[in-house]
């Protein structure tokens, strides 16, 4: 398979500036002569996610967690993406939950992870299943449970225009596909009261 040439940083710019021309600006006057730059700078920021594997992401386990196999979940992870339809930002939350099998992973390893896919293009019903596939790739849990709650930009501000609606998404392996009340349990902790004295 042929891969394609990267562009470089300077012909990318050429193109940003084809593009505000498009939409009818000048992008030779003051406030957008350094525009293209900092647009460029921010998808590298944007789409870091390409240069990331979910390997490196959960790279840090434990095996001495005194045969811990219960319920692990990390709520409330911020997902910030880009929807590959439009490349209009998607916001939100993803919660993900894995039951150990002899090892856990780094709990900020679970957060990196998020960001390896979301930093990338992305329909929201695949970032949700690529989450849930690397962690039974990696760790080999005997379950993984990922659910993610966005708004998406392309929907709230353009299009049919329904600012405030949400997307869920889940994506469920192993005793929490199979199992009802391992499933309860993910479903109860999530919505569960968070934070200090709550």
């Amino acid at each position: 398979m042929n891969e394609r040439r990267r562009p470089t940083a300077e012909e990318a710019q050429e193109h940003l500036r084809a593009l505000l021309a498009y939409i009818g600006e000048d992008p030779e006057r003051e406030g957008l002569l350094d525009t293209p730059r900092r647009v460029i700078k921010s998808y590298a920021e944007h789409f870091s996610g390409y240069g990331q594997t979910p390997e490196e992401a959960l790279s840090t386990v434990f095996a001495e967690v005194e045969g811990y196999d219960e319920l692990v979940l990390v709520s409330d992870i911020e997902v910030f993406s880009h929807c590959e339809h439009h490349m209009i930002p998607f916001v939100g939350r993803a919660h993900v939950a894995y039951i150990p099998s002899g090892r856990v992973v780094g709990l900020s390893k679970l957060a990196r992870l998020v960001d390896v896919y979301a930093k990338r293009l992305q329909v929201q019903e695949k970032l949700t299943a690529q989450i849930a596939r690397a962690i039974d790739d990696v760790l080999k849990p005997a379950g993984v449970g990922v659910i993610l709650q966005c708004q998406h930009f392309c929907m709230c501000y353009r299009g049919v225009k329904k600012p405030g609606s949400w997307t869920t998404t889940s994506k469920l392996t192993g005793h929490l596909l199979d199992d009802p009340r391992a499933r309860m349990e993910l479903m109860t902790l999530i919505g569960m009261p968070r934070g200090i004295g709550t």
